[in-house]
């Protein structure tokens, strides 16, 4: 079979644009053969409008709640959001199962390649099994007290040894802390010794009552503790944000998915960057903008995560808290907010950097010959390249 030639407005190689006149050549496969001048590539050259790039890595999603989708009021703040979703979970499994396949269908479409995925529940493990995506499960541990830890750990283990019997080259699985606000410090000494190594994640300052909780115990997460029938925190008061509260639980090389970051503050960046160094971990920032903007109408300091060099990926959180699952769509959130952040840069943490930070950066992430990363082509506005509509489509 013949090679597939590419050409389109701009072509995004995983790092910056190339010439305007080059072509993308892949075999019959997907794989990349090379990028050539369109001089030497020959007849059957395909033009297309927008821009081309590597597949998508989204770094964070909830698959297991698509059924939620347009079931949450937006703007609601995070305690009341969580709070609806407690309540509004529940559903029959046919169901549940019936919307991850659709959101599974919809995530291949939009070109994403790669997910790193949150999982409470063996749900989701046959749709995983025949997709064609890669696959990081986070099997998420929720526990609020520290009597408790070995019991709860040994649940999510249960769940953790079912996503195993997937194809490890495809589908990879850990177990990893939900959030500051539901996991007991002991809980937290267990999973650093579950993961050691290993690619975890957490919910991190997603509301600013998240470092009220550990600085005084007040504000609305008493409300959510109420809701779980707690008469008060289960927390100890550090005087401490959150993110200082919690991250030297974390000691043993893993790499940790900060998910959100909408409250984080400058003095948190350089701890978690100063932490990071003297303990071996590495911290990524996932952001979710329009997750954030569905909860909390507000979106994170990206400037100060850029200010120190820190290490950005994009997800979309879930359909519990987002209009659709495009990273197209979160791309032009974050560059029609921070327009002075080059459009590449912005590229580069929904491509490279995310499969990185997968470990799939040897297939996926870039324009590279032998790679097999996917093509997708981004949208974009008829008078001005440069300006992103949220859509995209999977070319290969």
């Amino acid at each position: 079979m013949p090679y597939r030639k590419l050409k389109a407005d701009k072509i995004f190689d995983g790092f910056g644009w190339l010439n305007d006149d080059s072509v993308l050549v892949l075999e019959p496969n997907g794989t990349i053969r090379g990028i050539v001048h369109q001089d030497e590539a020959g007849e059957g050259i395909e033009e297309l409008e927008g821009i081309l790039t590597p597949g998508f890595i989204n770094s964070h999603c909830h698959l297991e709640l698509s059924h939620l989708k347009n079931s949450i009021p937006i703007r609601k703040g995070l305690v009341n959001f969580l709070i609806t979703v407690l309540k509004t979970r529940s559903a029959k499994k046919e169901e549940i199962i019936e919307n991850i396949v659709a959101a599974e269908k919809e995530l291949f479409a939009n070109g994403v390649v790669a997910v790193a995925d949150i999982c409470n529940t063996d749900h989701a493990i046959t749709v995983k099994g025949k997709s064609e995506l890669y696959w990081h499960n986070l099997i998420e541990v929720i526990n609020l007290h520290d009597e408790n830890w070995e019991k709860q750990i040994n649940h999510f283990n249960i769940v953790l040894e079912q996503y195993k019997i997937l194809t490890p080259e495809k589908v990879t699985t850990t177990l990893t802390p939900h959030a500051p606000y539901s996991v007991s410090a002991q809980t937290f000494k267990a999973l650093n010794k579950a993961t050691a190594n290993s690619i975890i994640s957490i919910h991190n300052q997603e509301s600013s009552g998240e470092d009220e909780l550990f600085e005084n115990g007040k504000g609305d997460f008493l409300k959510l503790f109420a809701a779980l029938g707690e008469a008060k925190s289960p927390f100890a008061i550090t005087g401490k944000s959150s993110l200082q509260t919690w991250l030297p639980y974390f000691t043993n090389g893993q790499t940790i998915l900060l998910v959100h970051n909408t409250y984080i503050q400058e003095e948190d960046i350089v701890f978690a960057k100063s932490y990071s160094e003297l303990s071996g971990i590495k911290i990524v920032y996932c952001l979710c903008p329009n997750a954030n903007l569905y909860i909390e109408n507000t979106l994170p300091p990206l400037d100060l995560l850029l200010k120190y060099n820190c290490k950005i990926v994009t997800g979309t959180d879930s359909y519990a808290s987002n209009w659709q699952l495009s990273i197209a769509a979160e791309l032009k959130t974050l560059s029609d907010n921070f327009p002075h952040i080059p459009l590449p840069s912005i590229l580069q943490w929904a491509t490279i950097n995310g499969a990185e930070v997968l470990g799939r950066s040897t297939v996926l992430g870039s324009f590279k010959n032998g790679k097999k990363p996917g093509v997708v082509l981004i949208e974009t506005d008829s008078l001005n390249k440069d300006l992103l509509t949220g859509k995209s489509k999977r070319i290969i």
